[in-house]
């Protein structure tokens, strides 16, 4: 594309921000669209993110996604927040409306089309969720308004109690508990979605996983969102047990169609993307 006056920027912010592929996977899109957008990446540490965000307005940038360490206190800088971030208590998603910031949260709802667009409903479905931090919280929240039965296991039991808590007035039967061999084992049996929230099995540890082999089967979905690498090693097991895998990437990709869709109205190249976040991470020498 050619940057002129009138090119449009939107950005990512967080701390640190140099891993993240969203830079090269919104750029690919954009030029698909043929958008007079350009996206780049801004490290912003805790003590600068008010500056940072009420310069969004400022500055006049079309819109914001935010990581790590700011999707929870980044809510009390913005105009309002849509009842899905609200109620999580996080944003990753900014649109700037014509210096009005709103805030979104598309985590949950990009692992979700990441199950559908893999052939997995999750409607009338049981769910088991590994983790009940940020991440884990927006998937639970999504996940809980069409799933069955929801199950969060967490290693401090408090946590998924209290995230299952958040969830009661959802229409899923929903228990969260410490997370144990025995409690694992018996869930699992059960279950018709396993999802690892947790960051076990991320670069370097990636001879880890959350959940024994043996305990895997054939008519199983198991979404891992760690995406370093790209098939953890609970995916190969998972896939050597026939079971229906989804990468964190998958997620990653569709959290962030959202986000362009939000700032730009128009459907995300989710395929473009995908080629373009998969040649990054070839570049970086993420095992794919």
């Amino acid at each position: 594309m050619v940057i002129s006056a009138k090119t449009k920027v939107c950005a990512i912010i967080g701390d640190p921000v140099e891993h993240s592929l969203s830079p090269v996977m919104h750029n690919a899109a954009f030029k698909e669209l043929g958008l007079n957008l350009v996206y780049v990446a801004f490290t912003v540490t805790s003590t600068e993110l008010k500056t940072a965000v009420l310069g969004t307005k400022t500055l006049g940038l079309k819109g914001l996604n935010v990581t790590m360490p700011h999707k929870n206190a980044v809510i009390n800088y913005l105009d309002e927040v849509d009842t899905t971030a609200k109620n999580i208590g996080a944003v990753n998603t900014i649109l700037n409306n014509q210096g009005k910031l709103i805030g979104y949260n598309t985590d949950g709802a990009g692992a979700m089309v990441a199950l559908q667009e893999n052939g997995v409903y999750p409607e009338e479905k049981k769910m088991l969720l590994i983790g009940a931090g940020g991440a884990a919280k927006a998937i639970a929240y999504q996940a809980a308004q069409d799933v069955d039965e929801l199950v969060i296991l967490n290693r401090t039991a408090k946590k998924a109690k209290q995230l299952a808590q958040m969830l009661q007035s959802c229409d899923a039967k929903v228990t969260g508990t410490a997370l144990s061999s025995n409690v694992l084992k018996d869930e699992l049996s059960t279950t018709d979605i396993l999802v690892n929230a947790t960051s076990v099995g991320m670069h370097p540890s990636i001879d880890c996983s959350p959940v024994p082999s043996d305990l895997l089967r054939s008519d199983l979905c198991v979404m891992d969102i760690i995406y370093n690498p790209l098939k953890t090693r609970l995916l190969k097991d998972a896939q050597s047990a026939g079971a229906t895998v989804v990468s964190g990437l998958e997620m990653l990709i569709y959290q962030g169609a959202v986000a362009i869709e939000i700032w730009t109205n128009c459907p995300a190249p989710v395929a473009v993307m995908r080629t373009a976040a998969l040649n990054q991470l070839k570049k970086q020498g993420v095992q794919c």
